[in-house]
């Protein structure tokens, strides 16, 4: 913004200050408000970000009881989380265009309404196809109300504190996902998930009023929209959701299905076509020179493996407690432990935060998660959940505590680079978390499986008529049906069946002791590639930031003036 710009409040009239103008056009003002109006906007901030992310908590937190709600498949329920995610992921760029074309004002009225009008349209539970549809209205709205946290929170903190409100609310966005499944026990009754719906619509209902009772401040308006958007944005739009189909929809449907090799031709083409569209565009979307530069590169990867370690929790710790027919009411405490871990990680990533090493606290998370995966490679068919209490906590710990610094040096890359490339970070930031978390649970989903085969065969090798241990197990299982079943031939058949279903309990927990070190390998290998050049920086006391941290303090110390 040129230093000649004014912004004044159409409806107060007040005339912003220099230090108090915006960002970036899209973005609100920062006036120094006063203490309690500065408190109100941190509590809506907060809010902001719980019912965002509370959007795919429930889903994922439900998805069995959903299931059953509307008498759909396995696959039919995929597709759910196909719809919600293709949204989330690809409109933060869209929705960064819409702010600055329209205003930050129009954005906060329309995605709220969405978000009351999704969550209203599942209340009334009126199928699986308005579901769906209901889904794909959520991803957007959550990814909305991403950007209305950090909005928010910036307006409740400090100015010397106001970046932190990125690294808040990428906590906030993790701390949903425990929390709704800590709380959605007391909520689903006898496996009703109206009381859910209700539940939503209340939240949403609530964060309508919230926006409306205190506004955000203006911001400057640009004409960012161009023709070219719509063809380019379509085709990311088809190829984001056939990937995501097609990473969703393999571990379910497995990966010979002969449709998801069209399905991710189509990715490849959707997702082509649009990097071919911007990259002979004068202004595009994604500037892909900037994208493709080293430093990005390898902040985007590092990103998305994180999402693929962290993805050790959600798909191995906590598929391992549904195997052992753990659920609801039994894992609600473990679930608050995660919260407050996740909690815990987000406020100390605050207090750590230093954008002069922000290697540092990727290192020491990526090394936690090494640990606490091998510790967890203990568990066996008797484990609990409060045996993995303390190293699942650790995980809540690390995957927060590594995310906020990922983005703010992606952030003061893109504000150095210049306004326009804001949005080819956020598009690269969110699809990397997207598709890594995605990518991640389809990487163990299928090693699991394939781990479980081999335990199979194994055990199937070993366990004969003739092994003294089978031929005790099929013994007791006998005697334990004996009391129910008279004919011995189906008594025979009923121990079997027993002893079966029991090998294959201890198969799948095996498995998931190999998913552990997979991903304990994984770990440490990321944290040998990250740790060799911070080491190599420090020696020669190079850093890697120190061009766009003089550019951000010159540029504070000019607002101030």
């Amino acid at each position: 913004m040129a230093d000649h710009d004014v912004l004044i409040d159409e409806i107060d009239g007040y005339r912003f200050k220099p230090h108090e103008m915006p960002i970036l056009p899209g973005s609100p003002a920062n006036p120094d408000h006063p203490g309690r109006r500065r408190a109100a906007y941190l509590a809506i901030g907060v809010s902001m970000g719980l019912i965002g992310g509370s959007q795919n908590g429930f889903l994922l937190a439900n998805s069995a009881a959903l299931q059953a709600e509307f008498a759909i498949t396995p696959v039919e329920l995929g597709w759910l989380t196909v719809a919600f995610y293709t949204t989330y992921a690809c409109m933060s760029m869209m929705l960064f265009r819409v702010r600055q074309e329209f205003g930050i004002q129009p954005f906060v009225r329309w995605a709220m309404a969405a978000l009351v009008a999704a969550n209203f349209v599942q209340m009334l539970e009126p199928g699986y196809y308005p579901e769906l549809a209901a889904r794909a209205v959520a991803g957007i709205t959550a990814s909305g109300l991403s950007a209305l946290a950090i909005y928010y929170l910036m307006q409740g903190l400090p100015a010397a504190m106001r970046v932190a409100g990125l690294v808040i609310s990428i906590g906030l966005s993790q701390i949903a996902i425990p929390l709704t499944r800590a709380i959605s026990p007391a909520l689903l009754v006898d496996g009703d998930m109206g009381n859910i719906f209700e539940f939503q619509f209340a939240l949403s209902l609530l964060g309508l009023g919230m926006v409306y009772l205190l506004r955000l401040p203006p911001g400057v308006r640009k004409n960012t929209f161009e023709k070219l958007d719509i063809p380019s944005f379509g085709l990311f739009i088809v190829g984001v959701g056939a990937l995501c189909a097609f990473l969703i929809q393999g571990r379910i449907q497995w990966w010979d299905t002969p449709w998801l090799g069209y399905a991710l031709v189509v990715a490849i083409i959707g997702i082509g076509g649009c990097l071919l569209i911007e990259a002979h565009r004068k202004s595009p979307m994604l500037d892909l020179s900037w994208l493709s530069s080293r430093a990005i590169l390898k902040l985007a990867i590092v990103g998305a493996t994180v999402r693929v370690l962290v993805a050790e929790q959600g798909f191995g710790a906590t598929g391992m407690f549904t195997t052992l027919g753990l659920g609801g009411q039994q894992l609600a405490s473990y679930f608050w432990i995660l919260a407050g871990a996740t909690m815990g990680g987000m406020l100390l990533s605050v207090i750590r935060l230093d954008p002069k090493d922000l290697t540092r606290p990727v290192l020491f998370a990526v090394l936690v998660i090494c640990i606490a995966a091998f510790l967890d490679t203990r568990s066996g068919v008797m484990s609990r959940p409060q045996d993995l209490y303390f190293t699942q906590a650790a995980i809540a710990f690390a995957a927060v505590f590594s995310m906020g610094p990922i983005m703010m040096e992606g952030m003061l890359r893109a504000l150095t680079a210049g306004p326009s490339y804001v949005i080819s970070f956020i598009a690269i930031f969110s699809l990397s978390q997207s598709i890594g978390g995605l990518g991640g649970i389809a990487i163990l989903s299928a090693f699991h499986k394939v781990r479980v085969k081999t335990h199979m065969i194994d055990a199937g090798s070993t366990l004969t008529m003739g092994n003294p241990q089978l031929a005790e197990a099929m013994a007791n299982a006998g005697r334990g049906v004996a009391a129910t079943q008279a004919d011995p031939v189906l008594r025979q058949q009923a121990a079997a069946s027993s002893i079966s279903q029991e090998i294959g309990r201890e198969a799948a927990v095996l498995a998931f002791n190999d998913v552990f070190f997979l991903i304990g390998t994984l770990a440490a290998i990321t944290f040998v590639a990250i740790c060799v050049p911070w080491i190599i920086n420090k020696i020669r006391g190079h850093n890697p930031l120190a061009k766009e941290l003089a550019f951000i303090e010159a540029r504070l110390s000019r607002n101030s003036q």
